[in-house]
């Protein structure tokens, strides 16, 4: 018996003192609060979000513009632009564009790749609306005549046929 009460004392005690080591707070309440918003804020208004190249030729001119205004009452600074793959390569003012003012931003887009396309640009600032997503479309038409001396296949017998050297 004496050993039965030794024990669940020592239980008790046991339980006691790694109770007494851990402290309660009182639950802190969060409160979520909407971003107030700047009333001269920049805004970055496009002509057009997005540029359509049409159909082009293999290796033609992959250079467009967005032509942009500052309609804020603040300066407007693009941070970033970022293309959706590395054949989409924008490049935007850095220097700020007072309220009112007009700018571009310039992409490239590599017209070596054949066939449609659709790509974004990520546009990052201190507009209103800090990411603003841009596009540019088109279809880039295959090379007409390979180069001299390649070896293509012909359809209907899928057997190589070379092509005559110029000489």
């Amino acid at each position: 018996m004496k050993k039965s009460i030794l024990s669940l004392s020592f239980v008790f005690f046991t339980i006691l003192a790694v109770n007494a080591q851990s402290t309660t707070t009182p639950a802190t309440v969060m409160v979520a609060t909407a971003p107030v918003e700047n009333p001269n804020a920049p805004d970055l208004k496009f002509e057009s979000e997005t540029v359509d190249y049409g159909t082009i030729e293999h290796n033609a001119n992959g250079d467009r513009e967005f032509k942009f205004k500052n309609t804020g009452k603040e300066p407007l600074i693009i941070t970033n632009c970022q293309g959706s793959c590395g054949c989409t390569v924008p490049t935007w003012p850095k220097e700020p564009i007072k309220p009112g003012a007009s700018a571009a931003i310039k992409v490239h887009y590599a017209t070596d790749r054949v066939g449609a396309f659709e790509k974004t640009i990520t546009v990052n600032s201190n507009a209103k609306t800090p990411v603003k997503v841009i596009k540019i479309k088109g279809v880039v038409k295959p090379d007409p005549t390979p180069a001299a001396g390649t070896v293509t296949t012909s359809p209907a017998t899928a057997t190589p046929i070379a092509s005559p050297d110029k000489k």
